[in-house]
């Protein structure tokens, strides 16, 4: 018979990888939208930007609050194999709590174009970004549904059909772009705000294909998951503020901390700031992966947390940080060995005018093959914290790593000791350190923390 830890590492590996797929193919469906936008020019590119950064900042808030789902249901499958009315009872609370979060972000995302004025950006472009906003905005709701379902059907360890509805969205929404933003099958010319309409339509699609999937399909159809929607369990609703809250407001300041390193590399020089960005689109596409593998563990430690065992559990969220630093090692040979190969992605380097950029480029990658390390350990622990339910302390971990040690490290690098962008990477990787090596701790202290020995569940 194969030992606990082979059949757990199949386990681990078969959750794993499609989530790791759908996270790959929701940045690629993120890049079509940038590539279509790319056909109207410069400025729709940069307005663009501007109103998808806005309105990532709040998705990626939702995003963390709903994947309180997973650790709930993988909990109480654990504590009950073949429980249905409570994890129908889980997303039935966690969808409420998503619409309740929309409500005030859409009314924030309708400023769009003032909020942007007050930022100090240039009117044409907040304007243009304000205009591909009353398209995009409400895109909010139905994906926060879509992550909700994933979440849902990962919990029950049937990933696969998340990444089936991902992929086949991807050519849905190069069509619904295509025909919207320029006037095709039709339809009038929208430009920007057929950008954010197409988006819209993308994210209904996600949603409501995932949801006939769990309709139709046998393993998901036994949960009835539009039975008894309108019933209350405030309870629960509490449970999914409580867990959902902290990982939505570390997830928050992991993103702004990267958001306001491009603000920092932009008061270096133009160089700096393209080679920041595209050494940071190589890292995040990297980063698909150890945070797929987070994703996975959280569901397998959330199991076992549920049955109360304690070996199970440490053996899942070991495994699971010891397949995300191997991976980490791999990657980081990679972007050692070949960082001029994959900068050419982004870059002419046959052209003399993106000389210094590149060179800056190469910097960067270098540091960030540093990082991978402890970039796969912080994103891979939080997950395996996730899965026994601790997230209020990690959200403390991700504030002070971040934001105090990340980006004050790298200010004084990078100003008064003149490091420049080189001393902004440095600063990321000492706050991704900081905090990896805090949840690894926290992780390895569970038993001396007393993490197991709370109350499980609802």
């Amino acid at each position: 018979m194969a030992s606990p830890w082979r059949l757990e590492a199949g386990a681990l590996t078969a959750l794993a990888l499609p989530m790791i797929a759908g996270n790959i193919a929701w940045a690629g469906i993120a890049a079509t939208d940038l590539l279509l936008l790319g056909r109207l020019g410069a400025n729709a590119v940069a307005s663009g930007a501007l109103a998808i950064n806005l309105f990532n900042a709040l998705l990626i808030f939702g995003m963390g609050l709903v994947t309180a789902a997973a650790p709930l249901i993988a909990t109480e499958r654990g504590r009950r194999r073949h429980s249905v009315r409570d994890v129908r009872r889980t997303v039935h609370q966690t969808l409420r709590a998503a619409a309740l979060f929309v409500l005030p972000a859409w009314a924030l995302l309708w400023e769009s174009e003032a909020i942007l004025l007050a930022m100090g950006q240039e009117a044409d472009l907040a304007r243009q970004a304000g205009e591909l906003m009353r398209g995009l905005q409400w895109a909010l709701l139905p994906f926060l549904g879509f992550t909700t379902l994933r979440n849902f059907i990962s919990a029950l360890e049937r990933p696969v059909w998340g990444l089936i509805v991902m992929v086949c969205a991807i050519p849905f929404n190069v069509l619904a772009g295509w025909t919207l933003i320029f006037g095709h099958l039709g339809f009038p010319a929208l430009g920007l705000l057929g950008a954010g309409i197409a988006s819209t339509l993308s994210s209904s699609f996600l949603f409501l294909g995932l949801l006939g999937v769990i309709l139709i399909d046998r393993h998901f159809r036994r949960y009835r998951l539009l039975g008894r929607f309108w019933t209350r369990d405030r309870e629960r609703y509490r449970a999914v503020w409580a867990l959902g809250l902290p990982i939505a407001i570390t997830l928050g300041l992991e993103t702004t901390v990267f958001n306001a390193s491009a603000f920092l590399m932009g008061l270096i020089d133009r160089d700096s700031l393209a080679a920041h960005a595209v050494a940071i689109q190589i890292a995040a596409l990297v980063f698909m992966v150890p945070m797929g593998i987070g994703q996975a563990a959280t569901v397998r430690v959330g199991l076992a947390y549920g049955k109360k065992d304690r070996e199970a559990i440490g053996r899942a969220g070991w495994l699971a940080l010891a397949i995300g630093t191997g991976f980490a090692l791999m990657a980081a040979s990679i972007l050692i060995a070949m960082p001029r190969t994959l900068i050419s992605a982004f870059l002419d380097l046959d052209d003399p005018a993106n000389g210094r950029t590149a060179s800056l480029a190469v910097g960067f990658l270098g540091v960030a093959a540093l990082f991978q390390l402890v970039d796969a350990a912080q994103a891979v622990g939080a997950g395996v914290l996730r899965g026994i339910q601790d997230t209020r302390v990690p959200m403390i971990f991700a504030l002070v790593g971040y934001w105090v040690i990340g980006i004050g490290v790298g200010v004084i690098l990078a100003f008064p000791l003149k490091l420049q962008g080189l001393g902004i990477w440095l600063g990321l990787a000492s706050g991704l350190g900081a905090v990896a090596l805090s949840l690894v701790i926290r992780w390895t202290w569970r038993e001396r923390l007393h993490l197991l020995s709370r109350p499980r569940g609802i």
